[in-house]
C-alpha cells in the first residue's frame, strides 16, 4: 500500500512539473500582420504604403481650431518595416517617403492664390508602432522633422519652412488606418505671408503590404 501511494505521489510531482505546451502561432504571432489581426507577419523589409482615407483631407491650419491654411486632398506615405518582433511590443519602420499632389492642394490664407509643391525634407524617419495602436514618427539624431511649402501669392512664390521635433499618431485595425491630429510644426523660415505655427492632421488608410491589408496586434 505505501509502495503504491509512493509512485502515485512521485507521478503527480512529475506531471506537474512539466510545462504546458504554448501553441506556436499564439506565442509568435507580431505586432504587425496581413489579412487579420493574428493573421499573415508582416517580413522585416516589407514595404508599406497607404494613402490618405478616402473622404479625407490632409490639413496645415494656422492654429488647433481654425481652417485657415493649406489642405490637399491626395497624399501618399511609404515606410520599410525594419523590426516586427512578438506582441506585445513595438514594431519599427522607416519612413522612406511622404508625397502630397500639389494639384489638389489649395490655400485660403489671404494673400496666397495656390500651391506649388509641399515637400516632407530630411527623410528617412524612424516611426514606432506599439500594440496598444501608439505611433511615433521621429527623425534621425541630430535632425528635425521638416516640411516645406511653397505658395503662390499676388507678390509672387515664398517658402515657408516648418519643423517638429517628432509627431504623435494612433494606429487603427477598425480602418487600417493611422492617424495624426493638430501636430504642431514652428515655422523656422519664411515671409509674413507664412503662419507661424502650422498644425498637421491626416489620416491615411488602408494601410497595406503589397496589397494585402496591415493589422497591429
Amino acid at each position: 500500500m505505501r509502495t503504491r501511494t509512493l509512485v502515485t505521489l512521485v507521478g503527480a510531482v512529475a506531471a506537474l512539473s512539466i510545462p504546458a505546451a504554448v501553441p506556436a502561432s499564439a506565442a509568435d504571432t507580431p505586432v504587425l500582420t496581413t489579412g487579420s489581426a493574428g493573421g499573415t507577419a508582416v517580413a522585416v523589409g516589407d514595404v508599406l504604403t497607404a494613402p490618405l482615407a478616402a473622404g479625407t483631407h490632409a490639413t496645415l491650419y494656422s492654429s488647433s481650431t481654425g481652417t485657415s491654411g493649406v489642405t490637399c486632398s491626395s497624399s501618399t506615405f511609404t515606410a520599410s518595416v525594419t523590426d516586427n518582433p512578438a506582441a506585445p511590443g513595438t514594431a519599427t519602420e522607416s519612413v522612406s517617403g511622404q508625397s502630397f499632389d500639389s494639384s489638389s492642394c489649395t490655400s485660403n490664407v489671404l494673400g496666397v492664390t495656390g500651391v506649388t509643391s509641399i515637400t516632407v525634407d530630411n527623410l528617412p524617419y524612424t516611426t514606432t508602432v506599439a500594440s496598444d495602436g501608439t505611433l511615433a514618427v521621429t527623425p534621425a539624431s541630430g535632425s528635425t522633422i521638416q516640411t516645406t511649402v511653397k505658395l503662390k501669392t499676388l507678390l509672387g512664390s515664398i517658402t515657408c519652412v516648418y519643423q517638429a521635433a517628432s509627431l504623435a499618431g494612433t494606429a487603427s485595425n477598425d480602418d487600417s488606418s493611422i492617424a495624426f491630429t493638430n501636430q504642431q510644426f514652428t515655422k523656422t523660415s519664411g515671409s509674413s505671408l507664412c503662419f507661424s505655427s502650422g498644425y498637421f492632421t491626416a489620416k491615411y488608410a488602408p494601410v497595406t503590404d503589397n496589397g494585402a491589408t496591415v493589422y497591429v496586434n
